[in-house]
Order: C-alpha cells, then sequence, then structure tokens
C-alpha cells in the first residue's frame, strides 16, 4: 500500500509540469488574472439591437431529432440576463448594432453565455465584419485533448479555451480585440457593422466536429440531444463604438478627463454643472477600486493603480457619464 502511494505521488509530480505547459490561457471568472468582463461593468456603453438567429441540429449526428428550439431571436439582445436563444450544433446568430464598432484601447466588445459554473461550457466562434458579407474569425484556440468525447455533461478547463464565447460561467462575457485582425486586408477594423457567432460542434468526430486556428478538433459537452442544444447566446455587450470616438455630450454638460494618459492624478471637467459628483473608477474586468465624491477639476490620485486601462464613471445628479483612461 504505501509503495503504491509513492508511485502514485511520483506520477503526479511528473505529470504537474506537463499541466503546467499546456494550461496557458487566462483562468475562470473572479480568479486572478482572469479576462472576464462582468455584465455590470461601466466599459460597456451598449448592447446588441438586432439579431438574426439560422438554428442548428439538437445533433449534428442525428438529423431526425431536428433542430434546436429554445428561446427567441430577441433574447439575444439587450444587457446580459440569463434569457438566452440556443443555437443548437453548428447554429450562427448575426448580430448589429445601434452603431458600428471600432478598434479602441484594450477589447472592443463581449459576449455572453449563459453557463451555470466555471467548467460546463458550450463554446462558439466569433467572427466580425465590416461589409455584411465578408467575416473574419478570431483566431480561436482549444487546447482539451482530443481523444476521448467529453461528454453532454462532461466539464472544460477554462485555461485551455482562448478567444471561445462561452469561455466564462453566466453573466461574465469573454472580450474580443478588433486589433487581433488588424491585418485582414478584407476588414475594416475601425467600422464594424455586424458580429457573428458560430456554435462550436464539439464532437471529436472529424466528420462532424469543427476545428480551432491550428486545426485542432474543438471538444466540448457533446452531444446536447435536446431544444437548449449548443451555443446559448444571452449577449452581446458594446465597449467601443462611434459614440466613445469624442467627449462625452450630454445636454448642456461636457464631460472629460485629463490628462489622459496618466501616471499619477486625474482631473474631472464637467462644465454646465456647478456642483459635486461622484466618481467610480473600474478596471476593464468591472472590479471597482476608487468610488468617492468631488467637485469639478478636483485632482483624484492614481499613482497606486496598475498600470492598464480603466473605465471612469462620473454621476451627476440623475446622469451618468462614462470614460476611459490609461494608467502609465
Amino acid at each position: 500500500m504505501k509503495g503504491d502511494l509513492v508511485r502514485y505521488c511520483l506520477i503526479l509530480m511528473f505529470l504537474a509540469p506537463v499541466q503546467l505547459l499546456i494550461a496557458q490561457f487566462d483562468p475562470p471568472a473572479g480568479q486572478n488574472g482572469s479576462h472576464a468582463m462582468y455584465a455590470d461593468s461601466l466599459a460597456f456603453i451598449g448592447w446588441a439591437t438586432s439579431v438574426v438567429v439560422e438554428r442548428g441540429w439538437m445533433e449534428a449526428g442525428n438529423q431526425s431529432l431536428g433542430l434546436a428550439t429554445y428561446g427567441n431571436d430577441d433574447d439575444a439582445l439587450g444587457k446580459a440576463d440569463f434569457s438566452v436563444v440556443s443555437l443548437g450544433d453548428g447554429g450562427v446568430a448575426t448580430i448589429t448594432f445601434g452603431f458600428p464598432l471600432w478598434d479602441g484601447p484594450g477589447p472592443d466588445f463581449a459576449v455572453f453565455e449563459n453557463s451555470f459554473s466555471d467548467d460546463f461550457l458550450e463554446l462558439a466562434f466569433v467572427e466580425v465584419s465590416s461589409d455584411g458579407e465578408y467575416f473574419a474569425r478570431f483566431p480561436a484556440a482549444s487546447l482539451t485533448q482530443t481523444e476521448v468525447q467529453v461528454n453532454g455533461f462532461g466539464l472544460l478547463d477554462a485555461t485551455m479555451i482562448q478567444n471561445l464565447a462561452g469561455k466564462y460561467r453566466a453573466l461574465y462575457g469573454v472580450p474580443f480585440d478588433l486589433e487581433e485582425l488588424k491585418d485582414d486586408a478584407n476588414l475594416n477594423i475601425q467600422q464594424i457593422s455586424a458580429i457573428r457567432i458560430v456554435d462550436v460542434v464539439g464532437s471529436i468526430d472529424p466528420l462532424i466536429g469543427t476545428t480551432d486556428v491550428a486545426g485542432r478538433l474543438v471538444n466540448d459537452p457533446w452531444p446536447t440531444p435536446f431544444p437548449s442544444s449548443g451555443f446559448d447566446l444571452d449577449a452581446v455587450g458594446v465597449i467601443h463604438d462611434q459614440r466613445n470616438l469624442s467627449v462625452n455630450v450630454n445636454q448642456d454638460v461636457v464631460f472629460s478627463v485629463y490628462p489622459n494618459p496618466t501616471s499619477c492624478h486625474l482631473s474631472i471637467g464637467f462644465s454646465g454643472m456647478n456642483t459635486t459628483a461622484e466618481v467610480l473608477i473600474f478596471d476593464m474586468q468591472g472590479k471597482l477600486f476608487i468610488q468617492q465624491i468631488i467637485k469639478p477639476d478636483q485632482p483624484i490620485s492614481v499613482e497606486w493603480l496598475k498600470n492598464g486601462l480603466y473605465v471612469i464613471g462620473v454621476r451627476i445628479s440623475d446622469r451618468v457619464f462614462h470614460q476611459k483612461f490609461l494608467k502609465f
């Protein structure tokens, strides 16, 4: 018995570094280093306004079961709220917005699924278009093993998944940065008019399954032969669109943040009103760092913040203004 225990420990010691090499992407929502974005983050300035869904099969290998039927197309609109439309195997949702998206600093939009846990993950590819016809796919990676099928209620490790929607639990979106597609000559990343979500058929059967950017089969929970089959699209949140290319203007109030970028202090200008305001500063994942009441042009110390991109929200009476700033 003691010898068996020693052998077991040696096996674990041998496998540990292998796992560390394989698990190379960010972890689930709420863990250190996660890129997950909470639905209430002030980084979001808007949500999808229209959608067209082409349902996929409940089970790609058994089309006699019919198409996925759960939810309505409009359930993918507005803020993430657990109200979803199921795409089915290989199903597609094409999302449009009130304003074109553009490539700003950091992530530009995020896609939300409704997983009830950090490891039951149904995945989808994400594509964007600037003309409504040509769609460029974000380079997705799946390092999950492909020797054994993850069954319909099986679990995944988020650290083995990159650029696939559905990586995080409900109300936490997967962010996407348009800069990753800047070298695509057929795409204008400063004028994105549509986003397409394509369900991953998670079978390891090469005749049915789908592959990542390196040609690896993407192994995710499959089959799910139910009306709610496949990726469950909850929402698409907008971080950068044509509205935040310039300073926020709301009626007679002009809101500005300066200096931006900054290394030490920020000042908030809101001309047109002589009053105090509540200031909240979040990181791009929605974690709150500063909340205080200030007067116009009163400096706020941000020297202690780590370098990176942040969102500042200013609440004046019943109006809220958002702006991003860079701490360096």
